[in-house]
């Protein structure tokens, strides 16, 4: 075998190693994977057949890429915030490294590179290797405002990377740790600095704002303002909700994340204008290799230049490694194939970048690239340039969709459409555009209102066109990731294979697939899929609660979580994703303990979402304004000592007598099984008045097994020791924000359980907690406990 060829197995393998790594739940020692990664090498060494030294080339490669992405993995995780130091007053110098964005309650948010830390009084100095190098920091006060100084002093109060983790769903843990911040916290006083000196790195970060503020103010009358930014800079500060609504439902959030297309538009036209230009030159003055050198040159510059003005994110110097290796192989090195290039570009990527399989936008782009390659290379190569763009997004359709089920997103078919109508509009015109009209405004300011109107009339089209497309936004139904691996090889099949007969036949069986998919998948789609024996799953929600109890094919739901309009919503981020993945599409029961924000959030979005039977809570007059009137469900009254049964499990319900609200008004739960000794107390956020009110009420004995939900996320003003040590549960359930404000649960709380003999769980330190029901005790599963490497494990409480 050639050297090229063992150079391409080690650079495959490399790759392999860097991605497996993110599948081990904890990190191998670096000292085993060297030892491992020398023995190897010498095994291939002393390989005396080709099929034994192309193994060994492969696995030392793969432990290879393992130890890289290892060792940067330990070196981050190194650099996080002491848990010593958490909720302390410390002071910091740095610069801003990113553009500061307006947040919710009036608080600015930006990131922060820290330069040097200066230790609390009274404390040993903490080892600088050991500090956070990176913070995410909000900015809260009358004072907040986005013109900050580069370099600054401040006092902040800081907490370790932290965020909810349930079985499914966007876990902002892990965003945090693929982002390199070593702590989040929050600005209690801001002075510049200037003792230090501004590097690059920082003056880079000072120019980007500034051209940022500056572009900002000079198209802030354009009527598409958030979307020029978002492809001229590569800044989306301005977008707003019903733009996002808008892509995620025509499938086209890729157009304002400066990737390759973009950059690949940019090199383009680049390496357009410089042939031309070196064409004019008399014959002769330039040889055709001088010629592909230079004009390779042009392009790479310009898509530097263009990705530096971006901001350099991860997805577009991802972007430039890949555009620059193409057009390495296409002007450079025609030997070189291209599927050799787009190795090389993986390569590249996970060695500048070995953090890169965390992000959803890295499995799409290399997934779509690899894609066209294959299509353009044995397929494509003499198609016009429609017939190109309808197959290609035919085979990026189908072929991606099984990498959007694995990630948790769905497959719009409107987005097929919307991409055929967009892509050729950006390219042939709205990127053009964009290009020139900055040249024009970089080289004289009095021509901006010309090409503000110019931007308005490109991009009304282009905007105009996704808003009608959204209307008729048709999500595909998720048929599974196999019979989805199966759709992508028949598609591709049928667009490879060059025989007639067979793409016909291919694709009359993908479109009577898809018709079945389409009509016949939402008249099934109504059913729970049964589970074996009862379970109950207290999500993490963060401050607030959401609670799912099901047995057979019955499900209730206790309380829906927090949402805050345009931050956060538990029904959106938790219960949507979760509840499905578990096989559930119908809600039998669905119970609002009491009216608080922190309990009965996103409950319109709940109903679009998945079929409700009844509805039962301790405020219904409350609720009645919070349900969607097209549901057709009115709330019903939580009556004392009301009975449901669900399968195997007895439920009572409890609200306290007369005229109560708010916390006092929950409606109570007990939940029992008729095969178990095991019973499961959910009692909202009552208080120590209500507290004495159930335990006297109480009618059944206590049973050999009790789980009970701590009252008001164990809150001081509930678990009274009345309450504890009547109720004395085995285990003691709270559900609360990690290292919130409000400070749940109370240290006093916790005690006093502990000392009555329970096991406590907090959902900020366990995730998600799933009981499943035994005969005399309940099986516990912690969700942080089966989470990967990067994600902090279960706590003691």
């Amino acid at each position: 075998m050639s050297g090229s060829f063992m150079a391409r197995v080690g650079l495959a393998g490399f790759a392999c190693g860097v991605i497996l790594l993110y599948s081990l739940a904890v990190l191998p020692p670096l000292q085993w994977l060297i030892v491992a990664v020398v023995i190897l090498f010498v095994a291939m060494m002393a390989a005396a057949s080709t099929v034994a030294k192309t193994t060994a080339v492969l696995v030392a490669g793969s432990l290879a890429g393992m130890l890289w992405a290892a060792w940067n993995a330990e070196a981050r995780q190194q650099s996080t915030l002491p848990a010593s130091l958490e909720g302390q007053a410390l002071e910091v110098s740095g610069y801003l490294c990113g553009v500061p964005s307006a947040g919710s309650f009036s608080s600015v948010r930006f990131t922060f590179c820290v330069e040097r830390w200066y230790p609390p009084e009274a404390a040993k100095a903490p080892d600088p290797s050991e500090m956070p190098r990176k913070l995410r920091l909000a900015w809260y006060g009358d004072e907040a405002t986005t013109s900050i100084p580069q370099r600054l002093r401040l006092k902040v109060v800081l907490k370790r990377p932290h965020g909810s983790v349930n079985p499914v769903g966007f876990r902002y843990e892990s965003w945090l740790f693929r982002k390199g911040f070593g702590a989040i916290g929050t600005i209690r006083d801001l002075v510049p600095d200037t003792g230090f000196a501004c590097r690059l790195d920082c003056r880079y970060f000072r120019w980007r704002n500034g051209l940022v503020r500056a572009t900002s103010e000079r198209l802030a009358t354009a009527r598409y303002f958030p979307l020029i930014t978002s492809l001229m800079i590569g800044y989306r500060g301005h977008m707003e909700p019903k733009h996002w609504d808008v892509l995620k439902a025509t499938g086209t959030i890729h157009l304002v994340a400066i990737s390759g297309l973009h950059l690949g538009l940019v090199a383009a036209g680049a390496g357009f204008v410089c042939r031309r230009f070196l064409l004019l030159l008399p014959q002769g003055r330039v040889s055709p290799g001088r010629l592909r050198r230079t004009v390779f040159f042009c392009v790479s510059l310009a898509s530097l230049a263009y990705a530096l003005a971006a901001g350099f994110s991860v997805p577009t110097r991802r972007a430039l490694i890949m555009v620059v290796i193409a057009g390495w192989v296409l002007l450079g090195a025609r030997k070189t194939g291209a599927f050799t290039g787009l190795l090389g570009a993986l390569f590249l990527v996970l060695l500048t970048d070995p953090f890169s399989p965390l992000d959803q936008g890295f499995w799409l782009s290399f997934g779509a690239v690899s894609v066209l390659v294959l299509l353009f290379s044995l397929r494509l190569r003499q198609a016009g340039w429609l017939q190109g763009l309808v197959l290609a997004q035919i085979a990026v359709f189908a072929a991606l969709w099984p990498i959007l089920e694995v990630l948790g997103q769905s497959q719009v078919l409107t987005g097929f459409v919307a991409n055929l109508f967009a892509i050729p509009l950006v390219s042939l015109v709205v990127m053009p555009a964009l290009v020139v009209g900055a040249l024009i405004m970089a080289i004289s300011p009095l021509a901006d209102a010309f090409v503000i109107h110019v931007f308005d009339m490109v991009f009304g089209v282009l905007w105009q066109g996704l808003a009608w497309l959204a209307e008729g936004e048709i999500a595909m139904p998720a048929p599974g990731v196999p019979a989805l691996l199966v759709l992508a090889f028949v598609v591709m099949a049928a667009l490879l294979v060059p025989f007639r007969g067979f793409r016909r036949t291919a694709a009359g069986l993908v479109v009577l697939w898809m018709a079945f998919v389409l009509v016949g998948g939402p008249r099934t789609g109504v059913e729970n899929t049964p589970v074996d024996e009862p379970e109950l799953w207290v999500w993490d929600v963060g401050q607030g609660l959401s609670v799912m109890v099901r047995d057979q094919d019955r499900v209730l739901v206790y309380d829906t979580g927090p949402a805050l309009e345009g931050v956060y919503s538990a029904v959106d981020s938790v219960l949507i994703p979760n509840l499905r993945e578990l096989g559930v599409r119908r809600i039998d029961t669905l119970i609002i303990s009491h009216g608080d924000s922190d309990h009965a959030g996103g409950l319109p979005l709940l109903f679009e979402s998945f079929d409700v039977g009844e509805v039962i809570t301790g405020e219904p007059e409350r609720l009645a304004d919070m349900l969607p009137r097209s549901s057709g469900v009115q709330a019903q009254a939580c009556t004392q000592n009301a009975a449901l049964t669900m399968g195997s499990l007895n439920l009572s319900l409890w609200r306290t007598p007369g005229t109560v609200e708010g916390n006092d008004a929950s409606c109570v739960v007990t939940i029992r099984s008729v095969a178990s000794d095991v019973e499961v107390v959910l009692p909202g956020d009552i208080t120590r008045r209500v507290e004495s009110r159930f335990v006297a009420d109480r009618r059944q004995e206590k049973a050999g097994f009790l789980v009970a939900l701590a009252p008001h996320h164990g809150s001081k003003t509930s678990s009274s020791e009345q309450w504890v040590g009547e109720m004395a549960p085995d285990l003691v359930l709270f559900s609360a924000g990690y290292r919130h404000r409000f400070g749940h649960p109370h240290p006093d709380v916790v005690g006093r359980y502990l000392s009555a003999g329970s096991r406590a769980l907090n959902t900020a330190t366990s995730g998600a907690v799933h009981l499943a029901w035994q005969r005399d005790s309940v099986l516990v599963t912690e969700a942080r406990a089966r989470t990967p490497f990067w994600i902090r494990k279960p706590e003691s409480r």
